[in-house]
């Protein structure tokens, strides 16, 4: 191509001013290197699923988690739409129902504040700020598969609670068959739309490219997060009838509290399965191997997940590819446990890693001996008392 480029070039110079015959170079030139990054772009690999909340590329300072101010009615929704950083079908899905917006919000912020929550007492603490959280998310840990398990989860329990609140105009009450569910409005009770918010969920997060083991072990605790909403589903019955008697009775399904939901996760977190890629003889495809026996592995292999290809365990296990950090030391995955409050006795040893920790003595001044007045309100003493407060050394 260079010699066909130069001999092409020099016939051209021969009839053209040099001038022109520069110009002309420049752009054949310019030609070619668009067309390079062009074919290279193409040729670039593709996001596995669609991120969000704490899976997200961007800072979470963007989304505050308090609540925003009350925008003007119309389209205010749309700002906040746009605030989230979306990817484009995930900004259409948000902007087509003025409540799917707030609700996203809710979902960041539930499953920011319940992720550090259940961390802590951990060296790791749940750090969401800065560079740490977007390092953490380009490694396949324990606390990668958490957070892809704890958004996912965020966004179906609330988009489940805001359409039996009545915030979306696209669905309401829980759509059961039973004419007794369907009078649930009726008599004060709606159950949780969890069809509808499984359906939106797999939509709004798409499902993109599964062949490297990296994105199949992403969209597994993405799942994971969604079928341990699903397991959680209770049913909730009211009666009716005179003097309290229950000759009629409505039931309606009702999700866990996102507490609990986060507790499981938790739990799940602690007994994550590390695996690793192999080769399927029989069909010469990649598949996740656990590392367990050949027997397990010959069991695993019959039992798919749905939607994937890969010969992959049917399981509610979290799943991590590589052993995580120790989190002690300020590292680009977390700030350390340097200056971190321990409870003596309880994790000290643990957070601190070994290094002993300080202690501090202060006065605090809290309410006591409470005692409720006619009528209405609670007076209190003022009680001072000292305590101590332990944190980690550096």
């Amino acid at each position: 191509f260079s010699s066909l480029y130069k001999k092409s070039t020099q016939e051209k110079r021969n009839d053209l001013p040099w001038s022109r015959s520069k110009m002309l170079d420049g752009h054949l030139l310019l030609g070619w290197l668009s067309f390079t990054v062009i074919v290279y772009l193409l040729n670039l690999p593709g996001p596995t699923i669609a991120y969000f909340g704490l899976t997200g590329n961007e800072p979470l300072s963007v989304l505050p988690l308090n609540s925003l101010p009350e925008e003007s009615i119309g389209r205010a929704h749309f700002k906040l739409c746009d605030r989230l950083k979306l990817e484009k079908k995930q900004r259409r899905m948000c902007r087509r129902d003025p409540g799917v917006a707030e609700t996203l919000r809710e979902a960041i912020t539930m499953s920011a504040l319940e992720c550090q929550y259940q961390f802590r007492f951990e060296r790791w603490n749940c750090t969401l700020e800065g560079r740490h959280r977007a390092n953490i998310l380009k490694r396949g840990f324990k606390e990668t598969a958490f957070l892809y398990a704890i958004s996912s989860a965020g966004l179906t329990h609330a988009m489940a609670k805001a359409c039996s609140a009545g915030r979306m105009e696209r669905c309401t009450c829980d759509e059961a068959p039973d004419l007794e569910n369907r009078k649930a409005w009726q008599w004060g009770g709606c159950g949780d739309n969890l069809k509808y918010a499984n359906k939106f969920v797999k939509d709004f997060l798409g499902k993109r490219s599964n062949k490297d083991l990296r994105a199949r072990v992403d969209m597994h605790n993405t799942n994971v997060g969604m079928k341990v909403i699903k397991a959680g589903v209770e049913t909730t019955c009211k009666c009716h009838g005179v003097s309290g008697s229950c000759t009629v009775q409505t039931c309606w399904r009702q999700l866990q509290p996102f507490h609990e939901i986060g507790k499981q996760l938790k739990q799940r977190y602690e007994t994550s399965v590390k695996v690793g890629s192999s080769t399927n003889e029989a069909t010469g495809e990649g598949e996740i191997s656990t590392g367990r026996n050949q027997q397990q592995q010959q069991q695993q292999q019959q039992q798919p997940l749905p939607g994937l290809n890969d010969q992959i365990p049917r399981t509610m296990d979290l799943l991590h590819i590589e052993d995580s950090p120790s989190f002690c030391r300020p590292t680009k995955y977390s700030p350390g446990t340097a200056a971190r409050k321990c409870y003596k006795d309880k994790n000290c040893d643990a957070i601190c890693c070994g290094r002993g920790h300080n202690t501090q003595s202060r006065e605090v001044t809290r309410p006591c001996q409470c005692q409720v007045r006619w009528c209405c309100y609670v007076e209190c003493k003022q009680c001072t008392q000292r305590e101590e407060v332990y944190t980690c050394k550096g």
